[in-house]
């Protein structure tokens, strides 16, 4: 074949190339596939139609199960960009350095192994880059720069989305750049729910934003079958693999509380309230106060720099049923006469009220109140804390303080046994807006041995800690309720022996004030008074 007849095959093969990219991967982009070893990108047929979608939308958001080759494809569609077009500037973003290495080095792999003839001159050429004549490049960085911002950007590949902390601000910061007709491709496995990629996804399916959504579970894949997804659950575990296999928000990420869990509240318990009242109907109720029943008021105070709310839940002792609910921003002062008002209405329920913080003006106010069955705390759980000064000012002299303190010691030993509670399937969530937290209350951190349980960024866990707390003094409601009919019992049968009014003494607990009263029944023994501490 003469020299202009190479030539003009060759000018017609980089037509064929530019026109369609998946002329141009089948034959010229070349893969290390973890088997086969060096291969051309020979696309399945969900691949082919993935990048159509590509092509045609400038925004797009991939739901994706593990290993379907689509990080292969974008970083194909990448190449392809920057080979058949000038001045194309791509920035992969992921959570590492590392991470969003990979997909550049499958680009720069491919290139290296293109005919030569379809090579450009290269300018830069390194782990993180590789940059073109013609002006086009591909860069990876890590989500903890600001590079997004800093640089005019014609296609954003955010990788592994779900899993990028403040990705929020991020994206915000890079559609700047993106405004003159830049595109995006954010892809990721499922993190859970309440995440910017969770969102994104949500709203995209509700044409809520320029996304277009793009759903792939492992059953795309035409050399997966049932066995293959049974092996992975076998491998990975039902919550991994359901999070790298199903594209399932609802069963994946790392909440505290085990997404099946929350599903199954949602389909058995949760209910619409028979009441919601107040300002922003911040009150919920599901059932009335029932004068033979004994019932748990409790609160988690709002730190008070506008980013959370003061929240309590009305908790039947006996059946773990939740009966009302409350959550709005309101001052200490007012919440404080809310939670009396609140007490009173259920039987004088046992007041329980988070002590940190601002949480002291609360239960302060509530002492000079006088409410009659505020929840005390002993004082060593709260030795070391900022709150040092409110526990000496307060303290009875008994090593009691009011309160609940939640602490580094405390916090831990709440949610696991909120999580036994729950995972057992022994109480009763009515809230909507209590299972929306717990959907969005994971561990941070977790494989981590100071991981930490906490609502993910730009949610609030107002309502789940005080269902927490709620439910870790549960049990002891329910003995000092039972321990009180037991003196009583025993004061009534001793009145019996006695014939009458002996004059003795004996402590009442009220609240946490302990009086000295006549005990019409009995003359108690000793000293006079029954030690009934051993109850808080």
């Amino acid at each position: 074949m003469s020299r202009v007849n190479i030539s003009e095959a060759i000018k017609q093969e980089l037509i064929k190339c530019k026109q369609d990219p998946v002329y141009f991967m089948k034959k010229y982009y070349t893969i290390q596939h973890p088997t086969k070893g060096r291969m051309t990108f020979n696309l399945y047929p969900f691949q082919e139609k993935v990048l159509r979608l590509l092509q045609r939308n400038d925004y797009s958001i991939i739901n994706k199960s593990r290993q379907l080759g689509i990080s292969t494809l974008t970083s194909a569609f990448s190449l392809w960009m920057m080979l058949f077009e000038q001045d194309k500037n791509i920035l992969v973003l992921a959570t590492t350095q590392a991470t969003a290495k990979n997909m550049v080095t499958k680009v720069r792999f491919a290139y290296d192994n293109l005919p030569t003839w379809m090579q450009l001159p290269v300018l830069e050429h390194n782990r993180l880059s590789l940059r073109l004549k013609n002006g086009s490049q591909i860069k990876a960085v890590s989500a903890a720069t600001d590079s997004a911002r800093s640089e005019a950007v014609s296609l954003l590949v955010i990788d592994e989305a779900a899993f990028i902390d403040r990705i929020e601000d991020i994206f915000t910061a890079a559609q700047q750049t993106l405004a003159t007709g830049g595109r995006c491709i954010a892809l990721s496995t499922p993190n859970g729910v309440g995440n910017w990629f969770h969102k994104q996804f949500v709203r995209a399916q509700n044409s809520e934003n320029n996304f277009l959504p793009i759903s792939l579970p492992w059953t795309v894949h035409p050399e997966r079958n049932q066995e293959w997804r049974d092996q992975q659950t076998k491998d990975l575990g039902p919550r991994a693999a359901a999070q790298e296999c199903d594209c399932d928000f609802s069963t994946s990420g790392n909440t505290v509380i085990e997404p099946d869990t929350l599903n199954w509240y949602q389909m058995e318990t949760v209910r619409e309230p028979k009441e919601r009242s107040e300002m922003n109907q911040a009150y919920w109720v599901w059932d009335y106060p029932d004068p033979m029943r004994t019932y748990l008021v409790v609160a988690d105070v709002a730190r008070g720099d506008g980013q959370d709310f003061s929240a309590f839940h009305v908790m039947e002792i006996e059946t773990m049923v939740q009966v009302a609910e409350f959550k709005d921003q309101l001052s200490t002062k007012e919440f404080a006469r809310r939670l009396v008002s609140e007490g009173i209405k259920w039987n004088s329920a046992l007041l329980v009220v988070e002590n940190a913080n601002i949480g002291w003006d609360v239960v302060t106010t509530i002492q000079e109140i006088g409410y009659s069955n505020l929840y005390y705390s002993p004082k060593s759980e709260l030795v070391g804390t900022q709150i040092d000064l409110y526990v000496a000012k307060y303290d009875r002299g008994d090593g009691m303080v009011p309160g609940f303190g939640t602490n580094s010691r405390t916090r831990p030993l709440l949610i696991n046994k909120a999580r036994s509670f729950i995972e057992e399937k022994t109480v009763v969530i009515r809230s909507q807006r209590l299972l929306d937290e717990l959907r969005v209350f994971i561990w941070k951190g977790r494989e981590n041995a100071d991981a930490r349980a906490q609502a993910l960024q730009g949610y609030n866990d107002d309502l789940a800690m005080a269902w927490f707390i709620g439910l870790f003094l549960r049990d002891t409601a329910i003995r000092f309720r039972q321990t009180a009919m037991d003196l009583t019992y025993a004061s009534l049968n001793g009145y019996s022996k006695t014939g009458g009014d002996t004059g003795g003494g004996f402590e009442v607990y009220n609240g946490g004030n302990y009086s000295n009263q006549q005990n019409p029944w009995q003359m108690p023994a000793g000293n006079g008074h029954d030690d009934i501490t051993w109850l808080l």
